[in-house]
């Protein structure tokens, strides 16, 4: 019963300190990546997002 509660406490911060891009945000964002100018794991650690860039799928 305690696990329960602790596990909704730690997903109810988590939801609450998400942060939330604007659109142009994202934009802005999305065109530093394809600028080049740093890896786009470097982008994602400076703006604390998940890397998703598709390197673990063989298919892509």
């Amino acid at each position: 019963m305690k696990k329960v509660f602790s596990e909704s406490v730690v997903k109810d911060i988590c939801r609450r300190t998400r942060t939330k891009y604007s659109s142009e945000e994202k934009i802005r964002i999305v065109l530093e990546g394809l600028r080049g100018e740093d890896s786009i794991s470097s982008l994602c650690r400076r703006k604390g997002i998940f890397d998703i860039t598709g390197t673990h799928n063989p298919a892509c």
